[in-house]
């Protein structure tokens, strides 16, 4: 059903706002357009009401979700590319076709550590994407290769990589095409092979190169993120200081808090005037560079073969992380300056942070004391691998490399052992969860989920907001935060069918 001039107004609905607050009120779209409008300017300016008038009922009416990582969905992994191009496209299509009925109208595909001379391509295809009817594929987020072997978690430690040549080593190994320098966030059109998007690189500042890279990277217009890290608070500030923006999984592959170094945990209870990053007074040494990076403990992949099946690693393949989390003294690293000097003048503003809010991945009173600490940079994510499906059964699943998961639930295993294999709970439930889980209201945790991220990607003026001008993502849910139907540029694309 379409409005004959092109107006609908949503009216007996809450809708929430840039703060969290849910406040009733109606909302005009243009479905022409595809846009969100100002009420009172229209009607002054175009003398006319809207045709179409659609009745929500009391319930919610939310910026549509934005997942800013999530590796696949409904049988298709982001990061296998077997040569053909147009069956890629065909995954993507059929993850932006679906994914709508969890409430997500945007989304960023997230590609784990490759073999390096697969990044071009993959980011190539990985331009944004959008079509009447499915969510819109913002462009890429590449966790990895540049991470640190000791929170390498489910990254395959062959394709690790260090940055030896700072910038250029992040040209050689994405594609200098695809690290260009862009000012303006456009969206491409169903077929076009469209501008760069958005861009989220995740990588570890203590690995070799990566952290000099950091300013230059942020000034091409790239979302630099923290993750896969053994940083000291020293080092993570620093980051942020040169640009880093946001925290990949927050408590997950990093070291967990600790009161004399809190390392990169503790970026969320940093002081705005800080003058200059503090050192740990107490942090043991660790080596550096790419020789650290690959460094495995003598005798313990022998002695793991003979114990039998392990999972005592965050790391689900065979070789194991040392049982100790090194955390690195800042005046070690010679990557970043943390004397007086550019560091130090430079103003500190805290990161964003993700967190995936299944109940598993972090302890529910680990997700409350962050968002306490933070609540303006909370972002939520799914870290969804490829059987995300709100339909799948739970049961034994093939991934890749002959590896199968176990789903139980929300749960993910990989086959024969007790280790999490990432996640397959959805966006929408994230937010139920974490209003759940930190007492927060129900539009406190929608925020997390709409503006939230699209402030950390730039992209506020267009998603995760209901200013007028922006783009008429829309997700309607009941009071309980359920998805009930999802609009995008408009236009309904998923209805929830009466039970």
């Amino acid at each position: 059903m379409t409005s004959p001039n092109g107006l609908i107004c949503f009216t007996n609905c809450l809708l929430p706002q840039e703060d969290g607050a849910l406040v009733h009120k109606d909302l005009w779209i243009d479905e022409r357009r595809g846009v969100i409008l100002d009420s009172q300017k229209t009607f002054f300016l175009r003398k006319e009401r809207p045709d179409r008038v659609i009745d929500l009922g009391g319930n919610i009416l939310s910026p549509g979700f934005i997942d800013i990582q999530i590796n696949g969905a409904y049988n298709f992994d982001f990061s296998i590319y077997e040569g053909d191009d147009e069956a890629y496209r065909a995954g993507l299509r059929t993850v932006a076709e679906k994914i709508v009925e969890t409430g997500v109208t945007s989304l960023l595909p997230t590609i784990i550590t490759q073999e390096r001379s697969l990044y071009p391509k993959l980011l190539h295809l990985l331009r944004p994407y959008s079509s009447t009817g499915s969510a819109t594929l913002l462009g890429w987020h590449a966790e990895g290769p540049f991470i640190q072997f000791a929170k390498r978690g489910a990254h395959a430690p062959q394709f690790l990589l260090s940055a030896q040549n700072g910038l250029k080593s992040f040209d050689e190994v994405y594609g200098a095409e695809n690290l260009a320098v862009t000012e303006d966030w456009l969206m491409a059109g169903e077929g076009e092979d469209g501008p760069v998007g958005v861009r989220v690189i995740t990588a570890a500042p203590e690995v070799e190169g990566v952290g000099s890279s950091i300013e230059e990277l942020t000034r091409r217009g790239i979302v630099f993120s923290i993750g896969h890290s053994i940083a000291s608070t020293g080092l993570a500030t620093a980051a942020v200081q040169s640009g880093a923006r946001l925290i990949t999984h927050l408590f997950n592959a990093m070291p967990q808090l600790h009161h004399r170094d809190p390392s990169i945990i503790g970026l969320l209870g940093a002081s705005p005037h800080l003058s200059s990053p503090p050192t740990s007074p107490v942090s043991p040494t660790f080596p550096t560079g790419a020789s650290a990076l690959h460094r495995v403990p003598s005798g313990v992949k022998r002695a793991a073969a003979e114990k039998g099946p392990q999972a005592t690693s965050e790391a689900f393949d065979d070789v194991q992380t040392p049982p100790q989390t090194p955390v690195l003294r800042a005046h070690d690293i010679g990557e970043l300056s943390l004397q007086k000097g550019k560091v130090a003048e430079m103003s500190f503003e805290r990161p964003f942070y993700e967190m995936i809010v299944d109940g598993i991945h972090s302890h529910p009173n680990s997700v409350r004391l962050a968002y306490s600490s933070y609540p303006e940079g909370c972002v939520l994510i799914t870290d969804a691998m490829k059987i995300l499906d709100p339909n799948l059964k739970d049961g034994v699943h093939e991934w890749r490399d002959g590896k199968r998961f176990v789903k139980a639930g929300d749960k993910l295993y990989l086959e024969g052992t007790d280790t999490l294999a990432g996640s397959v709970v959805t966006l929408d439930k994230c937010v139920r969860n974490f209003s759940r889980f930190t007492g927060c209201s129900l539009g406190e945790a929608i925020k997390c989920a709409t503006y939230n991220p699209a402030k950390c990607l730039g992209i506020e003026h267009k998603k995760g907001t209901l200013r007028p001008g922006a783009d008429a993502d829309l997700v309607v849910l009941d009071r309980k935060g359920k998805v009930l139907g999802t609009w995008v540029r408009g236009h309904e694309v998923w209805k929830r069918e009466s039970s």
